[in-house]
């Protein structure tokens, strides 16, 4: 398991990254660049409707990648995913449909499919092992989320099968970083709070409430380490299994909400309302697969919510409502 079965990416390999402009893709985009890769390519969701098998067809056979990564999909946080399950099951079924289907036909050497920790069952064993999965139930708040995943990865298992390509499944524990969604209501929790946050010491509001009891546990990823993780395993590593990707160690979301309050400067009192979802327990990925290998994460939660807050204090604008 894990063996290198290719050379290394050398750097005028043609990369896809789908999703290049979200939170995953433009940090996938920045390592590459960063490290001299010159043939990425990207295409918003303007220029291209993953949704639409034709179109996607198309794209692949234009600019015949050799190596995609999967960063596109619909996300969103425990508001979104609890009032949109259609739309978040369908959206993402017919992405990761479109993206494989396309990949297979016009040749694509590598693929790394990258799911969620949310596929795991909701009770499952603490840290969680990739072999949790398909073993309990899961989170019903973001189960339709969480199935398109699951059937993503069967989707790369049963073309290793079939065809014998070296695509993988990258499974990252909660990611956040500079270009998160920091919509009051569609986001995800961290950058939820440092939006909310923000919005109440800038207003002069000296009580800010959070949604659930802030007794849940969660793990964060910094956007920039799961773009280092993905490159590291593309060169590294070719198995059926799936491979979690996280910082190896989690927080209370009450002890998250007191470092993001922290570092936005916030002075008031939180208050939490536990008649609003709390979601999973307790979600903290078992990733010693990934340390095996010779990979760990690099950025502390502080730097990365530093950094992060930093980058949504020069974005603002956009976020205003």
């Amino acid at each position: 398991m894990g063996v290198m079965v290719c050379e290394p990416l050398s750097t005028d390999t043609r990369i896809y990254i789908a999703g290049h402009r979200g939170l995953v893709g433009s940090a996938l985009w920045r390592h590459f660049t960063s490290r001299g890769f010159a043939d990425l390519i990207g295409r918003d969701s303007i220029g291209l409707d993953l949704r639409d098998a034709d179109a996607t067809r198309a794209f692949f056979e234009e600019t015949r990648p050799q190596v995609v990564i999967d960063a596109a999909a619909r996300v969103g946080g425990i508001a979104a995913n609890s009032a949109r399950p259609a739309e978040f099951l369908s959206d993402n079924m017919r992405i990761q449909l479109n993206l494989l289907d396309s990949a297979v036909a016009s040749g694509v050497e590598r693929f790394l499919f990258l799911g969620s920790s949310c596929i795991y069952p909701k009770f499952a064993e603490q840290p969680i092992r990739e072999e949790a999965l398909l073993t309990g139930p899961l989170e019903v708040t973001n189960d339709a989320y969480a199935i398109a995943k699951i059937a993503g990865i069967f989707h790369i298992t049963a073309i290793r099968r079939q065809y014998n390509l070296p695509y993988i499944s990258v499974m990252p524990t909660s990611v956040y970083g500079p270009g998160d969604n920091f919509h009051p209501h569609d986001s995800h929790v961290l950058p939820a709070m440092i939006r909310r946050f923000y919005d109440a010491t800038r207003d002069g509001v000296n009580v800010v409430t959070c949604w659930g009891t802030g007794h849940p546990r969660r793990e964060f990823l910094h956007a920039d380490d799961l773009a280092d993780a993905c490159h590291f395993l593309l060169d590294r590593y070719d198995d059926d299994s799936v491979v979690n990707v996280g910082a190896g160690t989690d927080r209370t979301i009450a002890e998250v909400a007191q470092l993001v309050a922290g570092v936005v400067g916030y002075r008031g009192r939180i208050l939490w309302d536990a008649t609003m979802p709390d979601g999973t327990p307790r979600k903290l990925l078992d990733v010693r697969r990934l340390t095996e290998l010779g990979w760990t994460a690099t950025i502390p939660l502080e730097a990365g919510v530093q950094s992060t807050y930093e980058w949504f204090r020069r974005h603002q604008d956009a976020y205003r409502t």
